[in-house]
């Protein structure tokens, strides 16, 4: 294979980026993919290009720095400011190369950054750029949903290892994935936010058992795992000993600036496709002239529009050094609202079709149309990377001031406090 690395440093202009993104373009991504990038965008080349073949291909798109260019070049970016960034994804835009290893990306580096050992970001962060190594979150648990602080599952140090035992529930791709960031409770003397840890957990090993937990679509990306003496080296444990809370904070907020939708940076949506699909529709369909159809289009590519323009701001900021804060919650809150919405209304556009349909498949998630599938996928955006409700709460108390939600157990033990 030839070097594959991109050739540009932080004295590179944005300009002098576009035609090196250019050129390594013609040179490492397939001919077939850059026609039909050219000549119809994203969807002309999910017809040329399957997902395992991008997955085959997806080393050089790693290696070559571009997956994140504002990254440190040690980390496996470029160490290019945010202008010179914004050009090169621009210059990539037509080709469709997302980027793997998402909660890898969105959720382990952020907090590695913030609060990680120089030691651990030189040994994780590379292997998630290149998704040699893939990530998911242990966080939720089957009692800590909503109230992710009042978590159960415990660690122990034993020598220099942390001896893990718990439940955790909710956990998406797990059943993919070698690593997970993970919090456990390290200290039940004390109030339920201060007694928690921050740690990397290696899933390939005894004492970790997934299953995996199947969608109203018939796909399983969610998984229950149980830990059963688990162990983690203290080298992976991430932030101080009961600081966990402060790390995972990091963790949190970039999940929900990750499902924010369009201009996040992360996932652009979870179910269906865009409104312009939607359009597209409701052209097919004879119902473009219909006065609550067009008001409904009009309404939702507004929404998606400003949607948009705030999760760029949003990343233009986190690229600058700054967190994203509790203001992420306002893009989440948003963004899975409208595309619950957005998916309700291509069902309503299939009519009859979306109610009944004949089938040979053995699968029925593969027999699903696709407007039906997205809109019952949906379902689940106002409950994942925090509820509707728990955003509203950090939206409220954190951006506006609003006092905060009283808790009759804030100043008790953790050992204390009642529990079902």
């Amino acid at each position: 294979m030839t070097e594959t690395r991109f050739a540009v440093d932080s004295s590179t202009s944005a300009a002098d980026a576009v035609t090196a993104v250019r050129d390594w373009v013609t040179e490492h991504v397939p001919a077939a993919w850059r026609e039909a990038g050219e000549r119809g965008g994203a969807a002309a080349i999910r017809a040329v290009r399957s997902r395992e073949e991008y997955a085959q291909w997806y080393p050089v798109f790693g290696a070559s720095g571009l997956v994140v260019p504002t990254w440190p070049a040690e980390y496996g970016g470029l160490g290019v400011s945010l202008d010179v960034a914004r050009a090169i994804d621009g210059a990539l835009a037509p080709y469709n190369l997302g980027r793997l290893n998402p909660l890898g990306l969105n959720l382990c580096a952020p907090a590695l950054f913030a609060h990680g050992t120089e030691e651990q970001r030189l040994r994780f962060l590379p292997p998630i750029v290149r998704n040699e190594e893939r990530w998911c979150q242990l966080f939720s648990e089957p009692g800590a949903g909503s109230d992710l602080a009042s978590l159960a599952t415990r660690a122990e140090l034993d020598g220099d290892e942390w001896r893990v035992t718990g439940q955790k529930v909710w956990t998406t791709w797990a059943h993919e994935s070698e690593f997970a960031v993970m919090l456990a409770r390290t200290d039940a003397s004390l109030t339920k936010r201060k007694g928690i840890t921050y740690f990397l957990l290696e899933l390939d090993q005894p004492g970790v058992d997934i299953r995996p937990l199947r969608h109203i679509t018939g796909e399983a990306d969610f998984n229950e795992v149980f830990l059963d003496g688990a162990r983690v080296p203290e080298s992976q444990r991430v932030g101080d000993v009961g600081d966990g809370w402060r790390v995972a904070n990091a963790t949190l907020s970039s999940e929900r600036q990750m499902v924010a939708g369009a201009g996040s940076g992360g996932v652009d949506r979870i179910g269906g496709l865009g409104v312009e699909h939607a359009i597209d529709l409701a052209v097919k369909r004879g119902r473009s002239a219909e006065q609550m159809v067009r008001q409904r289009l009009a309404g939702l590519y507004a929404e998606e529009r400003i949607r948009a323009w705030t999760n760029q701001r949003a990343r233009a900021g986190a690229a600058a050094g700054k967190p994203p804060g509790p203001g992420s919650s306002v893009g989440k809150l948003h963004s899975c609202e409208v595309n619950q919405r957005l998916q309700v209304l291509a069902t309503d556009l299939l009519g009859m079709d979306a109610l009944a349909w004949e089938s040979d498949a053995p699968d029925y998630d593969s027999s699903l149309p696709h407007e039906v599938h997205g809109m019952l996928r949906s379902r689940a955006n106002t409950i994942e990377g925090g509820t509707s409700e728990v955003n509203r709460n950090i939206v409220g108390e954190r951006v506006l001031g609003l006092p905060r939600e009283p808790d009759p157990f804030k100043d008790t033990p953790w050992a204390e406090v009642p529990r079902s």
